[in-house]
């Protein structure tokens, strides 16, 4: 099995879609879909790398990253921030706050693999 991603996002046909195009490539998904319990899942299943969306129920994506960032343990595993607002504002906030990489939405698998791969290598 390849590379871990756990993919911290509240839409379902995002989710499925990226968990399928990314197992069929050969990576092992985990799908989380909650901002308040989302450090403890990271935690559970240290992941590789972490796609984290901004709009989460509970609590928001930068809330997530902001505590990542400063936890001494996971603090340095890859985040890929993904945002349907792709506003300048939320990218630089992105960045500000530790996020490895950021996508907006719409985006191709493609780009979602390219992304991962160049955080972490091919699965």
């Amino acid at each position: 099995m390849g590379h871990h991603v756990l993919l911290i996002e509240d839409e379902p046909n995002i989710m499925e879609a990226i968990r399928f195009f990314l197992s069929r490539d050969g990576w092992k998904v985990s799908c989380h879909s909650d901002g308040a319990t989302a450090m403890a899942e990271i935690a559970r299943v240290t992941p590789d790398v972490v796609v984290l969306d901004v709009m989460l129920p509970n609590r928001s994506g930068f809330d997530v990253l902001r505590e990542l960032r400063s936890d001494p343990g996971l603090g340095a595993v890859p985040v890929l921030m993904l945002t349907a607002k792709g506003q300048a504002k939320d990218r630089s906030r992105a960045e500000d706050l530790g996020a490895s990489d950021f996508m907006t939405k719409p985006f191709s698998n493609a780009e979602v693999r390219d992304k991962l791969r160049a955080l972490v290598g091919p699965a």
